[in-house]
């Protein structure tokens, strides 16, 4: 069977490129279709994969101005020819579920989300504190990536969230059913350790993950707070953030493994589709202070693995950081509820999820040749 795989875009490093990971791990031989790639952003294993860009790979000062050119997205993913593959399986929070399959082909979309600034244009607005012009007219614009969303989504044959929140979304805006699959957390080797007196946060430092808010909390407390990652939002964070608080940069993975380990506790702060780091956090027998909002409702379990605070503010962290120094976990509790997401996991329900949707694929088409 010839499959190829579609993601949305290789320029930064987060929870999708995991799952385009596991997915590449079923299909190694598989290759991968994207608008654009940044080899400099990217892990250096990725240059042995078979990656394959669009026009936009060709555009000036593509890097930085990436977002800008977001309507020609959909030009670029139709523009790919998969006309030599029996399977197409997307890795789509945005564009890569619209591409076009061959007719008899089938197509699996793994959504991690439907396109978050197209469907919640008002937070993102807000958000990117977009202004003028550009943000008198970006929802005009968004109209026709929504109508385009929608169009597309009759091109894909069976989807699959990461979540119940996102499925839920998948239902509401595109009116199809999906069945949820959590994406895969390594589960590195496991051995209790004593916590040391830093908190952890971090990924990848962008607005909409609401990190500002564990700085103003941890600056508040005075607290030790370790923030690894990068991001286009890191150096207005670094100038909100006190003495205690300490950015890490980017970290290879046996670094974020360590902070896992040793890490007091995980501040998750925004609202997320599903969010893979609380789960590598308590994979280390962590516990995780989340934002009770999205996909962390369905990973964290109140009183167990980690503690809830109900409101986007600053001061909610604070409270809940300084309630959860009185909490006391079991640390093998906590690793214990991580492994029900392992990788080994994800790839054995994704493989037959597959192969029962392509299996559903051709007996439609026995059916409709009068075969059966």
């Amino acid at each position: 069977m010839r499959v190829a795989i579609i993601h949305d875009y290789l320029n930064q490093y987060g929870g999708a490129e995991r799952v385009l990971e596991a997915l590449h791990e079923l299909y190694p031989e598989a290759p991968i279709y994207t608008s654009i790639y940044d080899r400099a952003a990217m892990p250096a294993f990725y240059q042995s994969w078979d990656i394959r860009t669009s026009f936009m790979q060709r555009l000036p000062g593509w890097r930085r101005h990436f977002r800008r050119y977001f309507l020609l997205y959909p030009t670029a993913f139709e523009s790919f020819d998969l006309s030599a593959y029996d399977l197409v399986l997307s890795s789509s929070s945005a564009y890569a579920k619209g591409v076009i399959p061959r007719p008899g082909a089938t197509h699996v979309c793994y959504c991690h989300t439907p396109m978050r600034f197209a469907w919640r244009t008002r937070d993102y607005v807000e958000r990117e504190a977009i202004r003028g012009l550009q943000g008198t007219l970006l929802p005009f614009a968004l109209t026709y990536l929504r109508l385009w969303d929608v169009v597309t989504c009759n091109r894909v044959d069976r989807f699959v969230a990461n979540s119940q929140e996102v499925a839920g979304r998948i239902a509401r805006y595109y009116g199809r059913e999906a069945e949820v699959v959590p994406p895969p957390v390594d589960l590195p080797a496991y051995a209790p350790q004593p916590a040391d007196a830093f908190y952890l946060a971090g990924g990848r430092l962008i607005p909409y993950k609401r990190i500002e808010l564990i700085v103003e909390a941890f600056t508040q407390l005075r607290l030790p707070l370790k923030i690894f990652g990068d991001g286009r939002d890191r150096n207005r964070l670094e100038q909100l953030a006190g003495p205690t608080i300490e950015f890490l940069g980017w970290v290879d993975e046996a670094t974020r493994r360590d902070l896992f380990a040793r890490c007091r506790g995980f501040i998750f702060s925004g609202e997320e589709d599903f969010g893979i780091t609380p789960l590598e956090a308590m994979a280390a027998g962590r516990p995780v202070i989340a934002y009770g909002a999205g996909g962390a409702l369905e990973t964290v379990r109140d009183g167990l693995t980690g503690r809830f605070f109900h409101q986007q503010t600053a001061t909610a962290i604070a409270d809940a950081v300084t309630a959860a120094q009185s909490d006391r976990y079991d640390q093998r509790t906590i690793r214990h509820h991580a492994e029900r997401y392992g990788r080994t996991i994800f790839l054995e329900r994704m493989r037959a999820l597959i192969d029962e949707a392509v299996e559903g694929r051709e007996i439609v088409k026995e059916c409709k040749a009068g075969t059966i």
